[in-house]
């Protein structure tokens, strides 16, 4: 029992890093979308603001992708605890991830302090942008 307690944990630790691999790679994107938006703007010989309106949709995007793995993680870290405090009973048998009945607050998680300086600066900056060009 023991050594199932320890591969299903190992199992829960793996979807953690991938979800907080996820969650780096859309901050990453991120910044390449909208550094390419405004390069072409700042490139473009009419200066349509097109560039800058349309930069403001994939940031919000992201920000609800980057906010929905960051939640998931959160979830999958508040399992891991469990199994480790509780182990398994009736309800929470050997190498099932029961996710859902783990209780937290998508919007925690998007105005969270890892999440909102990043994107707020972002959508300011791009409407900042936007008024001084």
């Amino acid at each position: 029992m023991e050594e199932d307690k320890r591969k299903h944990l190992e199992f829960i630790q793996n979807i953690i890093t991938r979800m907080n691999a996820n969650s780096f790679a859309i901050k990453n994107w991120t910044i390449v979308v909208i550094t390419a938006l405004i390069y072409l703007y700042v490139q473009s010989t009419d200066k349509k603001s097109i560039y800058i309106i349309v930069a403001i949709m994939p940031t919000i995007l992201f920000w609800f992708l980057d906010s929905y793995y960051l939640w998931m993680e959160t979830k999958y870290r508040m399992m891991y605890d469990d199994i480790v405090k509780n182990g398994y009973n009736e309800e929470f048998k050997p190498y099932t991830m029961p996710f859902k009945q783990y209780k937290y607050s998508f919007f925690k998680v998007f105005i969270s302090k890892t999440i909102l300086p990043l994107y707020l600066t972002l959508l300011l900056g791009i409407i900042l942008l936007n008024i001084i060009m």
